[in-house]
Formats: C-alpha cells, sequence, structure tokens
C-alpha cells in the first residue's frame, strides 16, 4: 500500500497536533499539581546521589531561608542540628538502599513548636539503580495541637469525673446516714443528684470554666417551684465560681432550699429568702467570698430545731471541700447560714 504525499503531510501534522495537544496537557497537569502542591502546604525537594539539588516546589520556612533553598540535611539552613543530622542519615540510607524513609520532626518556632512530616523515596533508573532522591515534607503543626488539646481535654474529662463521683459517693453515704427509710434516702439522694445534675449543665455551658453565683443560686431556688424573681432577693458580689465550688455551693443552696419549701419561708405564699454575697479581706491579704442565705421563721413553720436537714452537708461536707468555714443558726424566727470560701474558689474578672 502506497501513501500519497498528501496523505503523509496531514499525518505529519496529526502527529503534530497530538505532540502539542499532549505537551499542553503536560503543562496543565504539572501547574495543576503546583496548585496542589501549595494549598495543601507540601514542599517537595528533588536531589542526585550526590545530594546536590536538582529542582524544588513549593519550598516555605524552615526549607528555606532569605538565602535561598534550605536543603533538608546539608547543615546549612535554619533548621537545628539534630534535625539536620537525622534527614541527612536517612537520605543516605534511602540513596544505599533503595527503599523509603519516614520521619517526624518537631522545630523550635516563636510561638512554639512546629511539626512536620518528612518522606524520603528512592527514584529508580529503568535497571533499579538510585538515581535520585526525592524528599517531601509536609507541616502538622495544628493536627499535632488539636491532638494535645484533644488528650489535655480527656485527662480533664476524666479528673472531673472522678471528682464527680466521689462527691456522689459522699452524698448517699451521708444521705443513708441520716434517712430512717429506703423511700426517705431515695427522696433525698434523687434531689442531691438532681441538684448536681443543674449545676453541671451550668459548668458544661460555660466550657468547663464554672458558673456565676447569682445564676447559679437562682437555678438551684428555682427547680422547688419557687419564682426566684419573688421568693428570691440577691444582693451583693457576683463572682464566677470555679467548677468544683459551683457544685458544692450548688448542693448547699439546695439544701436550703429544700429546708425552705418544706419547712421554712418558701412554704408560704408571700415567703422570700435573702442570698448576700460580699467579698471580705481574708488572711494573707487575699479575698474570701463570705455567703449569707438568711429566712424569716413563721410561728407556724415546723422548722427542724436539731438541724437535722442536710446540716452534716452545709456544715461540714461543702466548707471541707472548698477549704473554706461554715455556720448553721436556727433560733427563734430566724434562720441563717453563712459560708466563706477563699479565693482559689472563684474569680472576680
Amino acid at each position: 500500500m502506497q501513501l500519497r504525499t498528501g496523505d503523509m503531510k496531514d499525518r505529519g501534522r496529526g502527529d503534530e497536533i497530538i505532540a502539542l495537544q499532549s505537551a499542553e496537557s503536560g503543562m496543565q497537569l504539572g501547574r495543576a499539581l503546583l496548585h496542589a502542591l501549595h494549598n495543601a502546604g507540601i514542599s517537595v525537594l528533588y536531589q542526585d546521589r550526590e545530594m546536590k539539588t536538582v529542582w524544588a516546589r513549593n519550598m516555605r520556612p524552615p526549607w528555606i531561608s532569605d538565602t535561598g533553598i534550605s536543603d533538608p540535611g546539608d547543615g546549612h539552613g535554619i533548621l537545628p542540628l539534630a534535625q539536620v543530622e537525622r534527614i541527612g542519615a536517612a537520605k543516605r540510607k534511602v540513596v544505599a538502599s533503595g527503599n523509603p524513609e519516614h520521619l517526624e520532626l518537631s522545630i523550635p518556632a516563636d510561638d512554639g513548636v512546629r511539626w512536620f512530616q518528612i518522606w524520603v523515596d528512592a527514584d529508580h533508573e529503568d535497571g533499579g539503580a538510585v538515581q535520585g532522591i526525592v524528599t517531601t515534607m509536609v507541616e502538622t503543626t495544628e493536627q499535632k495541637r488539636r491532638e494535645q488539646t484533644l488528650k489535655t481535654l480527656l485527662r480533664e474529662v476524666s479528673h472531673r469525673s472522678k471528682n464527680l463521683l466521689a462527691i456522689i459517693q459522699s452524698i448517699a453515704t451521708q444521705t443513708s446516714r441520716y434517712s430512717d427509710t429506703l423511700s426517705d434516702f431515695l427522696t433525698r439522694f434523687r434531689g442531691r443528684l438532681q441538684s448536681l445534675a443543674s449545676s453541671q449543665d451550668l459548668v458544661t455551658s460555660s466550657n468547663w470554666r464554672g458558673a456565676a453565683l447569682r445564676e447559679l443560686v437562682s437555678g438551684q431556688v428555682g427547680r422547688y417551684g419557687a419564682d426566684p424573681v419573688r421568693s428570691l432577693r440577691f444582693r451583693g458580689a457576683n463572682p464566677y465560681l470555679n467548677p468544683n465550688a459551683a457544685l458544692h455551693i450548688g448542693l448547699a443552696i439546695h439544701e436550703l432550699a429544700v429546708n425552705s419549701v418544706s419547712y421554712g419561708a418558701l412554704s408560704r405564699a408571700d415567703g422570700f429568702v435573702e442570698v448576700t454575697a460580699d467579698l471580705t479581706a481574708a488572711s494573707a491579704g487575699e479575698t474570701a467570698l463570705a455567703l449569707t442565705w438568711t429566712e424569716a421563721i413563721g410561728a407556724n413553720d415546723n422548722q427542724p430545731s436539731e438541724k437535722r436537714f442536710g446540716s452534716v452537708a452545709l456544715e461540714r461536707v461543702v466548707p471541707a471541700s472548698l477549704n473554706g468555714t461554715a455556720k448553721l443558726e436556727i433560733s427563734g424566727d430566724r434562720l441563717e447560714y453563712h459560708l466563706v470560701v477563699p479565693r482559689g474558689n472563684f474569680e472576680t474578672d
């Protein structure tokens, strides 16, 4: 079969078009890969067997300095010497064995530590010999920080969970000790657990920072059907309690509110309680929080004279847990509870 001259020319033009299209596709692919490297924060360095740089793409600090490319491993860049030696040893090992190597590096920075994953791969000739090495560097600082933050949060959750379980165990012990029947125990114990849950909701919603005192007191009083706007008169400071203080002071307010609803001022339609919070000078010049609950007891109120209702929690458990002091007084027509806790349990900013 003979090809005419025109056919040969047409085929030649077709080959040229295919070649041009192939070259253009290759250029497009190269540009796309450069964009991908840039967007992903990946740096790539190609070197020959003698560690001379052949080309580099998307090099960023610490792999590039004001004077040009800083070869990871040549000792002339801005990397710590120990890291330079690790990278250099990995490269020499890849040249000798032809097998890839992987490293994780931490590099000191102005804002802490920067983390990098580094892969060193051999570039083999058709015969299998190593003709060069490709070093790929990816920064993983943000991922590391997220991992460290997660670990810290998990440790904090574990710590707080253990504290909460210890509080519940103490409540169960004291409740059983002063309960006459199983039904009485369950009623009191459930109420105290619900009090803890209410306080814990405030702590959780603040990202474990704690709870504002006024909101905590209002929430605990309001849980028993009393309208805090009418039945609660809160005066004084409104410090922010840390999580431990929020749980224990919430428990104290729960005990006082339950007693008041059952026997005291909140058992009457026109009854109310007063809560004052003062920041006072304590020892060593530190500030302490003095919290006082006061209510008038009418002549017809069946207030227990023996202070049995939660008095152990009010006078012993709560102050001991906060390194503070407490005093419960029931006399005549008045009930007062005073709780003083040191500055470590709250903040005022």
